[in-house]
C-alpha cells in the first residue's frame, strides 16, 4: 500500500467516527510522522460552538501524545471537493512541519489536490526562541 493509500484510508477510517450532530459535515485528517508512524484525527462539534475540535487539531494531539513532534505528510478528506484545512489548523500544522510538507486534499473518492504547507500558509507564524 502507498503511502498516500495508508494515510486516506486512516482518515477516511477516522472521518467515519467524527462527531458532527450540528452540521453534519464529517472530517477526518491524517498524518505521517518522521517516525514513520500514522496517526488520525476526526471534527468533534460542541453545543458550545466553536469550542469544536477540527480533525487536524485531533490527529496533531494524537501525534504528540504518541510521543512524536514532526509531520512529514498530511490528508485531509471529507464529503466536498476541496475541503482544505481551516486557517487555524494551517498555523497548527506548521507548528510542527516545514513548509514543503504536502497536505493532500480528498473527497470520499481520492485525491482533489494536493499543496505545499507554503502554499497554504505562506507568512505563518514563526516560533522564535528567547534569550
Amino acid at each position: 500500500m502507498s503511502r498516500f493509500d495508508a494515510l486516506f484510508k486512516a482518515a477516511k477510517a477516522a472521518r467515519d467516527n467524527a462527531h458532527a450532530p450540528y452540521s453534519g459535515f464529517r472530517v477526518g485528517a491524517a498524518l505521517l510522522t518522521e517516525g514513520g508512524h500514522i496517526v488520525a484525527g476526526c471534527n468533534v462539534e460542541n453545543a458550545a460552538y466553536p469550542e469544536g475540535t477540527c480533525a487536524e487539531a485531533g490527529a496533531i494531539a494524537a501525534m504528540v501524545c504518541a510521543g512524536e513532534t514532526r509531520i512529514l505528510e498530511a490528508l485531509v478528506v471529507a464529503d466536498a471537493a476541496l475541503c482544505t484545512p481551516c486557517g487555524g489548523c494551517r498555523q497548527k500544522l506548521k507548528e510542527f512541519a516545514d513548509g514543503g510538507v504536502k497536505v493532500h486534499i480528498a473527497d470520499l473518492q481520492g485525491l482533489r489536490r494536493t499543496f505545499t504547507l507554503e502554499e497554504l500558509l505562506p507568512f505563518g507564524f514563526e516560533f522564535q526562541e528567547r534569550d
